[in-house]
């Protein structure tokens, strides 16, 4: 069941929206190389709390970090570790807080100092994917109109879009319905309403879009260990358009 959100809900997602994007936006500087993700995450989680915040992953089904933090052939869920960082690295962090009972979700790909021109176009396509699907997320549309214009943009630049790992609902709860993958037809799927808040966080990888997990059971890396970007954010549906709750 999809769970609407009144306004007076959607407000205080958007406090716990924008603690996560404060925390982006912090941390940004800090991506260089000789600094490990290990002082990432702990720059993330002193923030959110200091901000009265729970950094929400920590913990979540035994997981052990405040971020994920996702190096080049990692897609996903990345564990922080002690590992510089390295010139022409790309690295997604991704962030989930909660405050006042509700949560705020955002990832973000970042270049380590200068990167290779592939990677910049990753990069660059990935956000761009993002962007075409938070303009078609609006009531009355469906959500084939928003996935498609991520797939069609993403296939057109040669680009794969990994299906294993899923957009989802989002509220009080870190996975509400719908769950969702980055690909459809327009005119097919739900019908979206007013109310509606969800993720958007296109996954693009640079050759085949399948991949395996890691000996720990959460590092999701790319099949044939080619590059992989993602940029998320929560949007809430309203009348007057699309809401990004994560806006930094």
């Amino acid at each position: 069941m999809v769970i609407l959100k009144s306004r007076s809900e959607i407000d205080a997602m958007h406090k716990a929206g924008q603690l996560v994007a404060a925390c982006h936006k912090s941390l940004a500087p800090m991506v260089r190389p000789g600094v490990t993700t290990r002082e990432i995450d702990s720059f993330v989680e002193a923030m959110i709390v200091r901000n009265g915040g729970k950094p929400f992953t920590k913990g979540y089904k035994g997981y052990e970090y405040a971020t994920c933090a996702s190096v080049n052939d990692v897609i996903a869920h990345g564990f922080p570790g002690d590992e510089p960082l390295k010139e022409g690295d790309i690295i997604t962090i991704d962030i989930v807080a909660q405050l006042g009972g509700w949560l705020g979700d955002s990832a973000w790909t970042y270049a380590v100092g200068r990167v290779a021109p592939n990677a910049e176009k990753l990069m660059r396509v990935t956000r761009e994917c993002l962007e075409l699907g938070i303009r078609q997320a609006l009531p009355g549309n469906r959500l084939g109109d928003v996935t498609s214009a991520i797939q069609t943009h993403a296939e057109k630049n040669g680009f794969g879009i990994v299906r294993d790992l899923l957009a989802h609902g989002i509220g009080r709860s870190l996975h509400e319905q719908p769950s969702f993958m980055h690909v459809g037809k327009p005119g097919k799927g739900l019908r979206l309403k007013e109310g509606m808040v969800f993720t958007l966080e296109p996954m693009l990888t640079e050759g085949s879009p399948y991949m395996s997990i890691d000996p720990d059971g959460w590092t999701a890396r790319t099949f044939d260990r080619k590059l992989a970007a993602q940029y998320e954010h929560t949007i809430a549906l309203t009348v007057q358009g699309p809401f990004v709750l994560t806006a930094q």
